[in-house]
C-alpha cells in the first residue's frame, strides 16, 4: 500500500469524522441523514416484498459508501451493488462481508480482483463467461440486454444465448440473472415488456439460477410485480424521486455566506458580466462553486434557500463560489444557504439545472464535508 494512498485515506477519514463537529465547516458541506436512508430502504422492502441489493456505486451516489453500507446493515440486505472491483474492495476494507456484485464489464484484471476480494462479477458476453469459468467455480451473475442496448447478452440473439446456455449448464457458480429497466420511472409499462423478455431468455436456458432481479427504484416501488428474488434500489434510497414515489430527504447540500456587498444598478456580477443589477441590491457570496457540486448551468437561473426564502443566483457560478442576489435583506457573513434538500428539493434543483437528481448527488466534490446523523 503506497504512502500516497495511506495519506489520502487518512485525509478523507478526518473529514468524515469532522462531520460530528457542531461548528459548520468554512466552506460547503452536506448534511446526510442516515436515518432517512434506512427509512427509505424499509419503504422499498415493504412495497416490493423482496430482499434488497442496494446500489452503492459511485461512493453511494456521493454520500459516502462506507457510511451508507454501515447504516443499511440495519435492513439486512442480501448484498450490495457496485460498478468496479475497486469499489468492492473498498467495501471489503470497511468490513462488509455480504455478497458484493460488480455490475461493470469483467476484464481480465477484474477477474483477479474479484477472486482476491470475493466479489461476484457480472458477465455479459461469451468471452467474459469463458474467462470466469476458467478461473474456477465462484459465484457470478449473467446480464441480459432487454432493451437498454448497453451491456449484456442481447435477449433476441438465439445463437449467442444458445452458446451461453451450454456453458451455464455446467457452471456451478451461476448464481443470478438480471436485466436493467430503461424507463421504469417515466414509462412504467415499459418494464413489463422487458420483464417478459428476461423470462423468455431464462426459460430457454438449461435451468433457472437462484436469483432473478431487474427492479430499480422506480420498478421496485410499483410493488411485487417486478420484484423477482432481489430488487436493486438506488436513487430512492438517497432521497430522489422514483417515478411517482417520493422519498425522505437524505442529503442537504449547504454552504455559508463568506462575503456580502452592496452593488448599484448596472453593476455586473461574476465572469463575463452576463448579469447586471437592475436596481441597487445586495450580493452575497457562497463558499461553494461548480468544483463542489453547484451546477454551472444554474448560472443566472437557479435559486437557493437563505433564511427560509428562495434567492436567485446572480451571474455565473464559478469554480469555488456562487453569488446570490438577496435584494435589501440583511444576510450576514456566516448565514447558511441550502443549495438542495430544502426549499429547493433535490429533484427541483436538478430540473432547474437541466439534469437529474443522480447527477447532482454524484457531483458533490471531494472537498465537500459529509456530516452524518441518524446512524453512525
Amino acid at each position: 500500500m503506497s504512502l500516497a494512498f495511506i495519506l489520502r485515506e487518512r485525509y478523507h477519514t478526518r473529514r468524515l469524522v469532522s462531520a460530528s463537529n457542531p461548528i459548520p465547516p468554512a466552506r460547503a458541506w452536506a448534511d446526510i441523514d442516515l436515518g432517512a436512508l434506512v427509512a427509505n430502504a424499509r419503504t422499498v422492502l415493504s412495497v416490493s416484498g423482496s430482499r434488497l441489493l442496494p446500489m452503492v456505486k459511485a461512493n453511494a451516489y456521493g454520500i459516502g459508501a462506507a457510511a451508507a453500507t454501515r447504516a443499511l446493515e440495519a435492513v439486512d440486505p442480501w448484498g450490495y451493488g457496485v460498478v468496479t472491483p475497486e469499489e468492492g474492495a473498498a467495501l471489503r476494507r470497511e468490513g462488509i462481508g455480504r455478497p458484493i456484485v460488480v455490475f461493470g464489464p469483467l476484464s481480465p484484471e477484474g477477474i483477479e480482483h474479484c477472486l482476491r476480494d470475493d466479489l461476484r462479477p457480472v458477465v455479459g458476453d461469451l468471452e467474459q463467461l469463458r474467462r470466469w469459468l476458467a478461473a474456477g467455480h465462484r459465484p457470478f451473475h449473467v446480464e441480459i440486454d432487454t432493451g437498454m442496448s448497453r451491456l449484456g447478452f442481447p435477449w433476441n440473439d438465439r445463437h449467442l444465448l444458445g452458446e451461453a446456455g451450454k456453458l451455464l449448464d455446467r457452471a456451478p457458480g451461476w448464481e443470478g440473472v438480471f436485466t436493467h429497466f430503461h424507463s421504469a420511472d417515466t414509462d412504467p409499462d415499459s418494464a413489463a415488456g422487458q420483464w417478459d423478455r428476461l423470462h423468455a431468455v431464462i426459460s430457454a436456458f438449461p435451468r433457472r439460477p437462484t436469483l432473478v432481479h431487474a427492479a430499480n427504484s422506480a420498478a421496485a416501488m410499483q410493488g411485487p410485480r417486478f420484484a423477482g428474488d432481489l430488487v436493486r434500489p438506488g436513487i430512492f434510497l438517497y432521497g430522489g424521486a422514483a417515478g411517482r414515489s417520493s422519498s425522505e430527504v437524505v442529503v442537504r447540500f449547504r454552504a455559508p455566506v463568506v462575503a456580502t456587498r452592496r452593488v448599484a444598478a448596472g453593476d455586473s456580477v461574476s465572469y463575463g458580466a452576463t448579469w447586471r443589477a437592475t436596481s441597487d441590491t445586495t450580493i452575497v457570496t457562497l463558499g461553494a462553486g461548480y468544483a463542489d457540486g453547484v451546477p454551472r448551468s444554474l448560472s443566472g437561473v437557479g435559486k437557493v434557500e437563505l433564511g427560509g426564502v428562495l434567492r436567485p443566483v446572480a451571474g455565473r457560478v464559478t469554480m469555488d463560489f456562487t453569488m446570490v442576489d438577496v435584494g435589501d435583506a440583511e444576510v450576514p457573513v456566516g448565514s447558511v444557504a441550502t443549495i438542495f434538500g430544502g426549499a429547493p428539493s433535490l429533484d427541483t434543483q436538478a430540473a432547474a439545472a437541466g439534469t437529474i437528481s443522480y447527477e447532482l448527488l454524484t457531483r458533490l466534490g471531494p472537498r465537500v464535508v459529509r456530516r452524518y446523523s441518524g446512524g453512525v
